[in-house]
């Protein structure tokens, strides 16, 4: 293994000159081991077998994410799975929606390794089937037999208050069964992602975050949408090691009470601008081990996005999906930053199984939880 040195400010790891060839910072200081490409090498211990602590000035650890996925590889995939999902009468929508998954993760990578999805068709399948008897059924029943049936017109209203609840109460179940599931099949270096949020817990916020926002007319809503960050964040974990949110709605608040004056004025578009300053909050209030990430974008970086990405979809009605997907994930591994030491060594896998049920559910309602596939 060759012999190298460190940029005490990028951390590129270089054999020896008297400049960075990244960022052009002096070197110095003893040579360390260069490791494969991405990984950052462990410190040489100092005496006494205790690595050395970084100087209190020293810039902090940065991580960053890349992505290689490729427009036209994803529409090879997107045409065979339309093709298949016309043959079979909508059968293999499942089967394609876990290929698309899995080309995603499989050319996301983070410190020299990549993601892998480890779903299949079957499960989405057979999820989906479960979600539609116990959950979809109950309230296309109810809100559709009492008008079959020419019941009283009380038992109508009764009927549809129950449909409501019902949908109330599915689509939080939806909300967790999906994260659930999602980041149980989710694995970096062999190690798999879990959630261990308790459905009741969440229910209980939900419903209560859902009556504060209709009493205070929408104004107890990025509250309610903090809380429920922090739910998911806190309960998600990569192995042994948990995921920390320390965010507070109340700095949101006044974003989104300007926002929300805006609106008329701006034709919705000052919703962008709330959505780009959300997205950094939450990100900048997501910490695991001892690093924290950053996700700097801005309200005109998101706008840009969403217009580039509607004006493909419009001149080609629709064909040019694939790259809006790829310009989607691609936007989010270019802003996300971890900065700060992770300790990756002393992370082990963690035995956890999940059903697809609350995944087959979200697809119903629609509720993607922000994950994009």
């Amino acid at each position: 293994m060759s012999r190298g040195i460190t940029c005490p400010r990028c951390g590129l790891v270089q054999l020896a000159g008297p400049t960075c060839k990244s960022c052009g910072a002096a070197l110095g200081g003893p040579a360390r081991p260069v490791g494969r490409p991405g990984v950052q090498p462990a410190a040489i211990p100092a005496e006494g077998g205790k690595a050395p602590r970084p100087p209190s000035g020293a810039p902090p650890e940065i991580r960053r994410l890349s992505f290689h996925g490729a427009g036209g590889s994803l529409f090879g995939i997107h045409v065979v799975n339309t093709f298949l999902t016309i043959v079979t009468l909508g059968v293999y929508y499942f089967w394609g929606k876990v290929r698309v998954r899995r080309y995603l993760f499989g050319q996301t990578e983070f410190e020299g390794d990549r993601f892998a999805f480890h779903g299949t068709g079957k499960e989405l399948s057979l999820g989906t089937l479960k979600a539609v008897g116990i959950f979809l059924l109950p309230i296309l029943l109810l809100g559709n037999l009492p008008g079959i049936l020419a019941l009283p017109w009380w038992v109508d209203i009764l009927a549809g208050i129950l449909a409501y609840l019902l949908f109330l109460t599915f689509l939080p179940m939806a909300m967790v069964g999906a994260r659930r599931y999602r980041l149980s099949r989710t694995s970096w270096r062999g190690i798999r992602f879990g959630f261990r949020g308790e459905l009741t817990t969440f229910l209980k916020l939900f419903w209560m975050g859902g009556v504060l926002s209709a009493l205070t007319f929408g104004l107890y809503y990025p509250f309610f949408e903090t809380r429920q960050q922090a739910f998911f964040v806190e309960n998600s974990r990569f192995g042994t090691q948990g995921f920390d949110f320390d965010g507070n709605g109340r700095e949101l608040f006044w974003s989104f009470l300007l926002t929300t004056l805006l609106l008329p004025f701006t034709f919705g578009l000052s919703w962008i601008w709330y959505l780009a300053r959300k997205r950094r909050y939450f990100w900048e209030h997501t910490c695991v081990a001892e690093a924290r990430f950053r996700f700097p974008i801005t309200g005109g970086k998101l706008l840009g996005l969403y217009l580039v990405n509607l004006l493909l979809l419009l001149f080609t009605l629709g064909l040019a999906w694939p790259w809006v997907v790829i310009r989607n994930a691609r936007f989010a591994c270019r802003h996300l930053v971890l900065e700060g030491p992770l300790g990756l060594e002393a992370i082990t896998q963690q035995a956890g199984e999940a059903s697809a049920t609350g995944e087959g559910l979200a697809g119903i309602l629609d509720t993607d939880l922000g994950l994009g596939v």
